[in-house]
């Protein structure tokens, strides 16, 4: 008897992890991705979907979702939900939709707001295959020159120039040549590249599965002997850099993706993962970073959805159950109430914790404890328009990284440190992009010009005192200030480029005071949370995940598991994957495996020889 009640829950949980797993409608299919259309040139068509306002007869009726904020991770997350029937409101505070990626232009230049170039699009790879599904295939993309970055460390006498080119076994191999000596560290690191890689999935199945089965798997030492992903997650960036080689110029090749955080402070796998991001090619979007957003928008409406600007979500409103039920949403003095059964919030754990939910939601423990990881640093941005065409200024579609030093913990650790008025004439490294030598539609759409984007990183405090004051209205200490920082990097990136100072036409400095004005980034940090070791334990990855202690009320982008578009875009995935309660990522899998099959059916074909 009792082997036959075992059989029979056997068969009910066999038939139901069947059914959790392949039973439900799929949100993508191959059939919903067609052939990109015309670009769209006109700018007031563009206008139509990018910048609709908020009103109430705009708000579609019965709504499925709620997504505040439109950058990558909840443009996803909303497009995924779109796809299998649900209405999906999208609000934006900015006049723009996109977030992180929008466009804007000024003076007749065209600038990205942080979006300078993607990795992983060769063709049937699955992030190829996502952003196929979410914007229907109607996104394009422009492979890059395969010498995608140049580092420069040090200066006049002490400086080195070290080339990164894309390729399955080119990137490997030209990190070989200029370092003969460290050819078995190279080996190594990319030995490490590709395991996290392989097994980074691994990590995302700890905020899909049930949390306490993830915390059991983790207490216990399972996770560990599943793999090693899990132990490097929790090891530092310079401690893995030493135990390959003493070489300290290597050392700064495998972590140069600066995004606030020191090597000994970071985990290696992130580090390993922005590289590895790469290896297959570096792209950028074809008629510019704001296409993502105006298909993924398209796609909305497409399911009865919308996406409107201007859009200032003030509360989330909580019923006496602790459940969410909508939000509130600012228009003309007044608070707009906007209902549907969940919300997803895309505008940051902080935002979203300290400041959406009412007082008493925030107080409570439970709330608190997903607060334990801190903002991440700032970014200050100098944006630059040029008279001239980027083969009249030396620029190619190469993008800079430049470092005074090659010592990345010791440089951050020195300038985070620096008093206020030390900071601007010391700033140890940053990076330059041009938007303009990546797009090739940049001189139909804006004949003779070039836009040029600097970055680096700064520590908030010193722009603090004046947080309480308005945009352009921050006073001439605030200009001089900011000045400071623009001047001495257009310097650096001059002495690069010796022709921009007499091309300039335009310039405007955006400090980490405007990333929050227009971005709603928490102090500047337009990575959002820090991305420390911490962050990346395995117990905290997995009680960092999509859903909240407030019922109906989920998390996406940067904050659920890494920063940039793609980690964003995953956050948009995995969160999509909690409201559905189905893991979608084996629907994109599904789909992946049927394009490679289908392509070696092709090839196969193809080198068939023909019977004469």
């Amino acid at each position: 008897m009792w082997l036959l009640i075992l059989l029979v829950n056997i068969v009910i949980i066999a038939a139901g992890s069947y059914w959790y797993l392949f039973g439900r409608p799929s949100p993508f299919t191959l059939e919903s991705v067609r052939p990109p259309g015309p670009y769209e040139m006109d700018q007031k068509n563009r206008d139509k979907v990018l910048k609709q306002g908020f009103t109430k007869e705009k708000i579609p009726d019965h709504l499925d979702a709620i997504v505040i904020g439109s950058g990558i991770g909840g443009m996803t997350a909303a497009a995924t939900m779109a796809k299998v029937g649900k209405r999906v409101l999208v609000l934006e505070q900015h006049d723009v939709a996109g977030g992180c990626c929008h466009s804007f232009t000024k003076h007749g230049f065209e600038f990205d707001a942080g979006l300078h170039y993607i990795g992983q699009l060769h063709e049937n790879s699955l992030f190829k295959v996502a952003m196929d599904q979410i914007t229907e295939g109607q996104l394009e993309f422009v492979e890059l020159d395969k010498h995608f970055d140049n580092l420069v460390i040090g200066a006049e006498e002490q400086r080195r120039d070290y080339s990164i080119y894309t390729g399955k076994t080119e990137m490997e191999r030209h990190l070989k040549k200029q370092f003969p000596e460290d050819v078995k560290a190279v080996e190594e690191f990319f030995k490490i590249m590709k395991i996290v890689a392989r097994r980074t999935p691994l990590l995302a199945i700890l905020k899909l599965i049930p949390k306490w089965l993830a915390m059991f798997l983790i207490k216990s030492g399972i996770v560990n002997l599943c793999s090693s992903i899990f132990r490097l997650s929790s090891t530092s960036a310079t401690e893995i850099n030493y135990r390959l080689t003493s070489n300290k110029d290597l050392h700064l090749i495998f972590c140069y993706f600066f995004y606030g955080v020191p090597p000994k402070d970071s985990s290696c796998v992130i580090n390993a993962l922005l590289l590895h991001h790469y290896k297959r090619g570096a792209y950028y979007p074809k008629g510019g970073a704001s296409e993502i957003p105006f298909h993924i928008t398209k796609v909305i409406q497409k399911y009865g959805g919308n996406v409107l600007v201007r859009a200032p979500v003030t509360r989330i409103l909580v019923d006496e159950k602790g459940a969410s039920y909508g939000v509130t949403v600012r228009k003309g003095g007044e608070d707009v109430e906007v209902r549907a059964p969940v919300v997803i919030s895309n505008c940051g754990i902080y935002t979203t914790f300290q400041k959406l939910l009412p007082p008493e939601i925030q107080a409570k423990p439970e709330i608190q404890n997903r607060l334990t990881i801190k903002p991440g640093k700032a970014s200050f941005l100098l944006f630059s328009g040029f008279d001239a065409t980027p083969e009249e200024l030396g620029i190619t579609s190469t993008n800079l990284w430049l470092f005074k030093s090659n010592d990345m913990d010791a440089m951050m650790d020195e300038f985070y440190t620096m008093e206020k008025d030390e900071a601007p004439e010391n700033i140890p490294m940053m990076y330059i992009t041009c938007p303009s030598a990546k797009d090739p539609t940049s001189q139909m759409r804006h004949p003779g010009k070039t836009s040029m984007i600097i970055l680096t990183m700064v520590s908030y405090e010193w722009f603090e005192e004046w947080t309480d004051t308005t945009v352009r209205k921050r006073g001439d200490d605030y200009f001089t200030y900011k000045m400071r920082f623009a001047n001495c990097l257009f310097d650096w990136a001059c002495k690069h480029f010796p022709k921009l100072r007499e091309k300039l036409v335009y310039q405007e400095a955006a400090s980490p005071l405007t990333s929050t004005h227009y971005l709603g980034s928490t102090q500047g940090a337009i990575y959002s949370a820090d991305h420390t070791l911490e962050r990346f334990y395995a117990e905290t990855i997995a009680k960092n995940r999509c859903d909240t202690p407030v019922k109906n009320l989920y998390i996406s982008g940067q904050d659920v598991f890494s920063c940039g578009i793609i980690g964003a875009m995953h956050g948009g995935l995995l969160c999509a994957s909690a409201v559905l309660n189905q893991i979608i990522y084996i629907d994109l899998f599904l789909i992946k495996k049927k394009l490679k099959r289908d392509k070696a059916k092709e090839m196969a074909r193809l080198c068939k020889p023909k019977v004469q």
